[in-house]
């Protein structure tokens, strides 16, 4: 007959410690939804704000940054706050809840700093430039492609998703400024977007979901050369000069 008070084989500390770890896991994850959740929030402003430049002449689209550039501080802070309390965990336990709202952040700041915004001391504010990877973490204040130490920062994959959107942005905006009589912007975008599907054709991406995003850029770059294609039809665009 066994001894009611034999322990038993199996030491019932085991499942406390089991139980503590995932507790511990559950308070984690609580943390990270409640920055998710403000961040998601304060998305959805700058991206609204951001909207207003399909409606907004050029000339009068100061404004729009500014307040553009204003909301993406508020997602900086936040993005911050997450950082600190996502750094005390491993990357890739956790890195699938914020990816998106990552991306989301990182596309306001290109739509910003294409459209002339997110000026730094050593970043000057330029219409029409490609922020790096690099000055994306640095405006985000935030390491990028970490490969030496496991901490929250921005991934190639994460940048490279937001420049997919900033592609599908443009196309839009390539639409929309048309219908405000600028016809000089759709030159700029079809220029700078070719450039960037010419560099993604450059990459071997791995990640399905990046690829199949990717291997739609073509169809947004053929957009916009109809849009350029009807203006010079039209005669709305200049000609270029014949070489002598």
């Amino acid at each position: 007959m066994a001894d009611i008070n034999d322990p038993g084989m199996v030491n019932s500390k085991i499942f406390e410690d089991l139980q503590k770890k995932i507790d511990d896991d559950a308070e984690t994850r609580e943390q990270l939804r409640a920055f998710l959740q403000t961040l998601e929030r304060q998305g959805r402003v700058a991206q609204s704000v951001l909207s207003r430049a399909h409606s907004t002449p050029v000339a009068h689209l100061q404004p729009v940054i500014t307040a553009a550039e204003a909301s993406i501080r508020d997602e900086i802070e936040t993005i911050g706050q997450l950082a600190a309390v996502a750094s005390n965990s491993p990357y890739y336990k956790y890195n699938g809840m914020w990816t998106r709202e990552v991306q989301n952040v990182v596309f306001s700041i290109l739509m910003c700093g294409w459209l002339g915004g997110m000026a730094t001391a050593s970043n000057p504010a330029s219409a029409g430039k490609l922020l790096t990877i690099e000055e994306v973490g640095s405006i985000l204040n935030v390491p990028v492609n970490l490969k030496d130490q496991d901490a929250f920062h921005i991934t190639i994959e994460e940048y490279l998703q937001s420049l997919i959107t900033l592609i599908e942005e443009l196309a839009r905006l390539a639409i929309n400024s048309v219908t405000l009589g600028d016809y000089q912007r759709p030159l700029e975008i079809s220029t700078f977007v070719k450039d960037l599907h010419a560099g993604f054709q450059i990459l071997n991406l791995k990640n399905d979901s990046l690829r199949r995003r990717s291997d739609g850029i073509k169809y947004n770059v053929k957009k916009i050369e109809d849009i350029v294609y009807d203006l010079s039809l039209r005669n709305l665009v200049p000609k270029p000069e014949a070489s002598n």
